[in-house]
């Protein structure tokens, strides 16, 4: 079996440990919607237009409005 022939000193471990542990910022792209043009994340609604994939955000809305009756009927 493989043994070291000296000791790991703690700066290279601990560099070696913080290569994965480094965190990333999130990936943004513009919205493609021209009147928009918002920072958003990729394959996600834009939280300002809610176009999704240059498509209106109609989806989004029949979404939300089939939401809101279940929600009214739980509350009552």
């Amino acid at each position: 079996m493989a043994v070291p022939k000296r000791k790991t000193s703690k700066a290279r471990k601990r560099a070696r440990r913080t290569r994965k542990d480094r965190l990333t910022p999130p990936n943004l792209i513009l919205c493609s919607n021209p009147e928009c043009g918002a920072p958003m994340i990729p394959h996600r609604a834009c939280p300002e237009c809610g176009t999704i994939r240059r498509r209106n955000g109609d989806l989004l809305q029949a979404i939300v409005m089939k939401e809101e009756p279940e929600k009214a009927e739980e509350a009552k």
